[in-house]
């Protein structure tokens, strides 16, 4: 079967109610419907954007954007960078995305509708350490906000909230900002981020997470004016649940009245899970107005009756492609800006991937159109590519997330280049790797080889040369000698990889279990590739079909 929803049929759901790296998510009711994104750090195209009727069952739709800025630095990985926590908002009858890069500062765009089409990036405070940014635009006044919490990697502060007033077009903002929580004189608390801004009964709400993502807890703070002061509360923490860590997302209400608060946890290399939260407000007679109040009396629930809301049927976001017409669908991400340099090839029997140049050098780059994968390529044009052993480092491996539950992935490969060093293959991606695929040899033969690379510094943020560990043989090589190769891996507890392969000879596994890593808070990744040979030469390329994960349990 195919990875299920979270929906058990009866009326009730599980958690996570998605099962992969939704990381950071925000949720937003517009009329019957609900929209979700999430954080898509450095992959292209980011900003996903989920779409839900009864906060259970949820597909992709779409991504708000298609490239990151600055797209040139972009162009290379920067898997733990770019989009963080996006908080999605809807006012003046468009779409509003706002997130802080913690390199260059907050940016927004905006939609007429959720496939957009949206606004090219803006830049509505540059700075470094700049991130979690939330806009509110107060019905009551007319008066709109922004507040936006802090990384000490790149400020060398935390643990606070600033806020500002900003330009009812969301343009600018309109004073240096102030600090509106200063969390280090809350007692217990640390990390204070991820705020999100709301009006509610009178009251400005930040719900905004502290504690840190292993252990911490999802508080909420309140104040009668937008630049404080606020008081605050815990109103989410792990109790005797298996749920760590539970925080950072966002409270809608549904059309009947009801509250729900979605959020993360951190799963290791399955990155950060979202789950459903039942909430409701109540008072304790002593503070003059009501608290939320989430999950059972405040800790997270496993299984727990629907939202009232129409029924739908079971969903959950595609994993599957038949890439039919040699085009990927949805699910899919390069691990960086996609240039001319990288490109599908449309193939009649599935995805063809190759490393390529565009027919035409001379045209101009244009950071802010839209990727056209049917553009005009040159599968035999040469092409430099750096670091061809590392895949970390390459901006031309198309990825989707790790899925949470235990699976099997499967993907058939040809190999199509007959360049001698060209490969091609399925992939485990993190801060360490593990691949399998085909390899031409120098005698024109194809061989099945099995590779992996184990992590580089613990934190690293880029992977410096002369820090790479060199990839080295996980099995064997064997004779693949049709070209052509079904690849497996099976996924199990903790993210523990086993390979196997068929080369005609009937399924075979190979190599030893391999532990999916994370890069520090993003997930681990599946990925396809197809290299060239080393040193230039003619582009690496090959075809997949039928790319499946069903699930195992």
């Amino acid at each position: 079967m195919a990875l299920p929803s979270a929906d058990l049929g009866d009326g009730t759901y599980r958690n996570p109610v998605l099962d992969a790296d939704w990381s950071d998510p925000d949720v937003l009711r517009v009329g019957d419907d609900f929209y979700l994104t999430a954080s898509s750090f450095g992959r292209a195209p980011g900003l996903p954007l989920l779409h839900s009727r009864d906060l259970v069952n949820w597909t992709l739709v779409g991504h708000a954007l298609q490239r990151l800025e600055p797209a040139a630095e972009f162009g290379r990985p920067r898997h733990d960078r770019g989009v963080w926590a996006p908080s999605l908002r809807h006012h003046d009858d468009r779409f509003w995305i706002f997130w802080g890069d913690p390199d260059h500062g907050i940016f927004q765009i905006n939609a007429p509708a959720i496939r957009g089409p949206w606004t090219p990036p803006h830049l509505v405070k540059e700075g470094k350490g700049l991130i979690d940014a939330c806009p509110l635009w107060d019905a009551e006044s007319g008066e709109a906000y922004l507040v936006h919490a802090w990384a000490a990697s790149r400020a060398g502060v935390k643990n606070r909230l600033t806020g500002h007033r900003m330009r009812p077009d969301g343009s600018e903002l309109l004073d240096e900002g102030k600090v509106i929580v200063d969390a280090d004189r809350i007692p217990g608390w640390f990390t204070l981020e991820g705020p999100k801004a709301y009006r509610h009964d009178g009251w400005f709400w930040i719900f905004a997470p502290a504690g840190g993502v292993e252990t911490g807890w999802q508080g909420v703070l309140r104040s009668r004016g937008f630049f404080g002061p606020y008081e605050e509360r815990v109103v989410l923490e792990q109790g005797n649940t298996p749920v760590n860590g539970p925080h950072q997302g966002g409270w809608v209400r549904t059309a009947t009245g009801e509250d729900w608060f979605l959020h993360f946890q951190q799963r290791g290399a399955h990155g950060r899970v979202v789950h459903l939260q039942p909430m409701r407000w109540a008072g304790d007679g002593a503070d003059g107005g009501n608290w939320p109040v989430l999950g059972d009396a405040g800790v997270p629930v496993a299984v727990h009756r629907k939202p009232d809301l129409p029924s739908q049927p079971p969903s959950a976001p595609a994993t599957d492609d038949d890439f039919p017409g040699g085009r990927f669908g949805r699910q899919w991400q390069w691990t960086a800006n996609p240039q001319d340099g990288w490109a599908p090839q449309h193939s009649g029997d599935g995805l063809r991937l190759s490393c390529v140049r565009a027919r035409d050098p001379r045209a101009p780059y244009d950071p802010r159109a839209p990727y056209d994968p049917r553009a005009p390529y040159d599968p035999h044009a040469p092409c430099d590519v750096r670091d061809p052993y590392d895949l970390r480092t390459l901006p031309h491996v198309l990825t989707q997330r790790l899925p949470g539950a235990s699976a099997a992935v499967e993907v058939a490969l040809r190999l199509d280049s007959e360049e001698p060093g060209a490969r091609a293959g399925l992939a485990v991606l993190g801060d360490a790797y593990s691949w399998i695929g085909l390899q031409r040899e120098s005698d024109g033969s194809v061989r099945l080889v099995h590779r992996f690379a184990e992590p580089v510094v613990p934190g690293a943020t880029a992977v410096p040369v002369e820090r790479r560990t060199a990839e080295r043989d996980a099995a064997p090589a064997r004779e693949a000698p049709d070209g052509r190769a079904r690849l497996w891996i099976e996924i199990g507890a903790g993210a523990r990889c086993r390979f196997s392969c068929d080369v005609g000879g009937g399924r075979q596994p190979s190599g030893q279990v391999f532990a999916a890593t994370p890069w520090r808070w993003v997930g681990a990744l599946l990925g396809l590739f197809a290299l060239a040979p080393d040193g230039g030469g003619h582009a690496g390329a090959a075809t997949f079909t039928r790319f499946r994960v069903t699930a195992t349990r």
